[in-house]
């Protein structure tokens, strides 16, 4: 199948660029390859909103503004050029969405509502209630439909085919007969999505989120980058780690530990519960590591209080949330508190772009949680990730518009697509012995206990070994279902292999990394390092399927490095 444009993911950073790309050249045959329907795609789990100084709610909020707090946001980890673009762009982007027909949530003069999130020093936060993301993944596909983009669902990416370090195009899997297809086109865009739920039970993230996109990307030999920085958000539900909004404390709720003590006096007696969320959610562990938290079979936890807000601003604006607590922890939060604990939400890191969104290989570019663009740094604040994955969505499709219009028609060799036909074939070795359930439920279990909110050089140390020694194991591992129909076993094996060459680069760069920013907080090296380690981290697959580890500078600009406090 030969396209001009092939966009891997139907997420809002995929659906966004397939949009821009044919509104800006309607003759352009454009392919979009999803492994779940557009519908489902993780977008739709962003609830609490999308940041834009559009200055509704305070009318001095600026672009500078914005800017700055990314920044500061990011531990200064964040390329200050790609950050400029994203919030430059972000009030275009909202007007644009709202004449799209999102449908956002109003202030009493008819503007836009703005809400408080964390790390933001004025309300910039769009929204739509609770479930802007998936208001917004709507608007998108239906944009879509409209303009007549095609779409590949259920297929699951397999490789990225270069030659000469020029895009061929990519070769995917039909889940529904497990036949092979090679998409041939000048130009792909990968928007895959992150890989936080490598930590299981921990995770807030779809099933779906396991860096197929990234682990493809380092097979085909384009580096990673930031891999070490996952972010635990602050308030993910007890049992199943489901993600209850930013926007839930943005609203006025609070977090209180046994004693019924609003405790983010202590860590961040400015921002209180809207500091940002890598140092809310240390707050909340060492809370119930000293033990202040509140004790079930579930595990401890604390409490995120919303009863004061009464019933009518909660259904009206944290309708969804409300739901999941009813469904998921048996707590209406109307009447009680909500038993929350941190869980592995985003991923910073990712492939290493700029701002153009172009990889070291000429024709693919990365957008969205899949790719690192470097606008989060060591940490991202709550209304950015939605904003990153539309801003440079679009960003994306303007970049390959002008690219499809001057290159050639690739070719993907049929001997390509033997290769990735014997790796299947291989995955039902009657050899193998190894459980997929097994080395799955490990990798989780080792990355929470070693890579996990705080880190030490013995615990990462472990858990470098144990992913090492998880790899190995992984080559025995068999497909017990021999289907061709619908073989959700065997997407689940090649997505466990994924999942293990990104642990890898987790554990290897956080056990790299000796100091303290962000996301990433080493017990042994408690403080920020600037001198040795203001760098971003740069990760390549060797020709022995080692990650070999290296570095890059940060770009800076006109905001100098200084402390970050809140």
């Amino acid at each position: 199948m030969t396209y001009d444009i092939v966009i891997v993911g139907a997420g809002g950073g995929g659906m966004y660029a397939a949009l821009e790309a044919i509104r800006r050249n309607p003759a352009l045959k454009i392919a979009v390859i999803s492994k779940v329907y557009p519908t489902r795609s993780h977008t739709s789990a962003a609830q609490g909103g999308v940041n834009a100084a559009l200055a509704n709610k305070h009318k001095d909020d600026t672009i500078d503004l914005h800017i700055f707090d990314t920044i500061k946001g990011s531990d200064y980890l964040g390329d200050q050029d790609s950050i400029t673009y994203l919030c430059e762009q972000a009030p275009i982007l909202i007007r644009e969405l709202e004449n799209l027909g999102a449908p956002f949530s109003r202030l009493e003069d008819g503007s836009i509502a703005q809400r408080p999130f964390g790390g933001a020093s004025r309300h910039r936060c769009c929204y739509c209630a609770d479930k802007t993301g998936h208001t917004v993944l709507q608007t998108l596909f239906e944009q879509c439909m409209r303009y007549g983009i095609q779409f590949f669902n259920e297929y699951y990416l397999l490789s990225i085919e270069e030659n000469d370090g020029k895009c061929q195009g990519v070769i995917a899997l039909n889940l529904r007969d497990s036949k092979i297809h090679k998409f041939e086109a000048n130009s792909v865009i990968l928007a895959t999505g992150g890989y936080a739920k490598m930590y299981w039970h921990k995770s807030s993230n779809a099933a779906g989120l396991t860096g197929d996109g990234g682990a493809a990307a380092l097979r085909a030999g384009i580096p990673l980058k930031d891999m070490e920085f996952v972010q635990f958000h602050p308030t993910g539900l007890r049992k199943s780690g489901l993600l209850v909004t930013e926007g839930a404390r943005g609203e006025g709720g609070y977090l209180i530990n046994n004693k019924g003590e609003r405790f983010m006096s202590k860590y961040a007696p400015e921002k209180m519960e809207l500091g940002p969320r890598d140092l809310v959610s240390r707050s909340i562990e060492i809370e119930i590591r000293e033990g202040l938290g509140f004790e079930s079979t579930a595990g401890q936890f604390i409490k995120l209080d919303l009863t004061h807000l009464g019933a009518e601003l909660i259904m009206q604006r944290l309708p969804q949330i409300r739901e999941l607590c009813i469904y998921f922890e048996g707590v209406d939060p109307i009447l009680e508190p909500i038993p929350v604990r941190p869980t592995a939400h985003y991923s910073m890191g990712g492939i290493d772009v700029n701002t153009s969104c172009e990889t070291n290989i000429e024709g693919i570019y990365a957008v969205g949680e899949g790719a690192c663009v470097s606008v989060h740094g060591a940490n991202r604040l709550g209304g950015n990730s939605l904003l990153d994955i539309l801003v440079f969505g679009k960003r994306a499709g303007m970049e390959v518009v002008e690219r499809a219009s001057k290159s050639g028609q690739p070719k993907i060799s049929d001997s390509q697509v033997e290769d990735q036909q014997k790796y299947i074939d291989g995955l039902f070795g009657k050899t193998h012995h190894e459980r997929y359930d097994v080395i799955r439920e490990e990798l989780g279990t080792t990355l929470g206990e070693n890579a996990g909110i705080y880190r030490t050089k013995d615990a990462l140390t472990k858990g470098v070994a144990d992913v090492y020694e998880l790899r190995e194991r992984f080559k025995k591992v068999k497909v017990a279902d021999h289907s061709r129909l619908f073989n959700t076993n065997l997407m689940q094996v090649m997505e466990l292999g994924s999942m293990l060459d990104l642990a890898l680069c987790v554990a290897k760069g956080a056990l790299a990394r000796e100091e303290s920013r962000g996301s990433h907080s080493r017990i042994d090296f408690p403080t920020r390092d600037d001198k040795n380690w203001h760098k971003h981290s740069i990760f390549k697959m060797t020709a022995e399927g080692d990650i070999a580890v290296s570095d890059k500078p940060v770009t800076m600009g006109k905001h100098e490095l200084q402390e970050r406090t809140y």
